[in-house]
């Protein structure tokens, strides 16, 4: 049995950090809730589809918006996710802290991307912050946690277990993850467990020669995640981590559905209902792993299919 973690990164933006207060309710209706003329394709959509075929996703909701424009939103997010009985778990864009009306950490005036670019006290303090505003937005419980863009180090796992957070998904070795001092010149494809929190990575495969590539519902053909779930469990990996965004399901501009993905994201979700003998989705409640003997290679995928994927992503530009 794989383990499939099918995450959803769950965050606001306003297309840019001019004018932001008079953007906010339009960016709001359209990252979460996906509106478009054609019907609503964003973070309800995602929750009734995954529940029609009896599925676990796991949801990191980004709270720090909420210290410019109150904890409202925040609850009206948690709320629809709560409702549906998918878990919430803690998700922090740290270009958020210097745009609070009271920021957190006053010292710092300038915008800062990644969470790994502040000091481990500050890392800690961010962290507090981001799991007290889910708290009071109705979380009861949270369990896991993402740097926004991936932007993590050792020391944010330090910082989560301070904060009582021992499950940490933020590795991503197509980004910036072996820069962040985690196994230094390897690429770790499963998990394990340091300085008592355990480290989630994203699955990642060679989607051509030296390329690596991570699974994202957007980045990948149904083809190639098929047979990359297939060929995991085949080698008797331990987990498989997919990405997906509250706004994934649109268009580039945020203003129509995109049909590919929509289709793609259906079709994956039959996928696992239909061989839920051979993959389960899970949350991370009770995760646990046992020390890995070695780190496997990543995965590969033949290169027809990216190719295939290639020309559908373009299909979908236009579809």
């Amino acid at each position: 049995m794989l383990k499939v973690y099918f995450t959803v990164d769950v965050e606001i933006w306003c297309d840019g950090w001019n004018n932001i207060d008079s953007k906010f309710n339009s960016s709001f209706q359209s990252y979460i809730y996906g509106q478009t003329k054609k019907g609503d394709f964003g973070l309800p959509y995602k929750l009734k589809v995954l529940n029609d075929y009896g599925l676990t996703g796991v949801f990191f909701v980004e709270p720090l918006f909420s210290l410019r424009f109150g904890l409202d939103p925040l609850k009206e997010i948690t709320t629809l996710i709560t409702e549906a009985n998918q878990p919430v778990e803690l998700h922090l864009h740290t270009e958020w802290a210097d745009e609070a009306k009271t920021p957190p950490l006053p010292h710092i005036i300038e915008k800062r991307q990644h969470l790994k670019n502040f000091s481990p006290s500050d890392q800690k303090t961010l962290i507090a912050t981001g799991k007290k505003l889910l708290t009071q937005a109705g979380v009861s419980q949270i369990n896991a946690f993402r740097a926004g863009s991936f932007g993590f180090n050792i020391h944010t796992l330090s910082a989560l277990r301070e904060n009582g957070i021992f499950v940490d998904s933020s590795y991503n070795a197509t980004l910036l993850g072996l820069d962040s001092g985690l196994m230094p010149n390897q690429i770790i494809t499963r998990s394990l467990i340091h300085d008592g929190v355990y480290e989630v990575p994203m699955t990642v495969f060679f989607d051509r020669p030296n390329h690596l590539r991570h699974v994202q519902l957007c980045a990948c053909s149904s083809r190639e995640l098929e047979g990359l779930l297939w060929k995991a469990l085949e080698e008797g990996r331990q987990e498989f981590v997919i990405l997906s965004h509250s706004f994934e399901l649109l268009d580039k501009s945020h203003t129509r559905p995109n049909p590919v993905i929509i289709k793609r994201f259906r079709k994956l979700c039959e996928f696992l209902d239909k061989n839920r003998d051979c993959f389960s989705t899970e949350g991370f409640s009770n995760f646990s792993c046992a020390p890995p003997l070695e780190q496997p290679l990543p995965l590969t995928s033949p290169t027809w299919k990216t190719g295939l994927r290639l020309l559908e992503n373009v299909w979908s530009t236009y579809a």
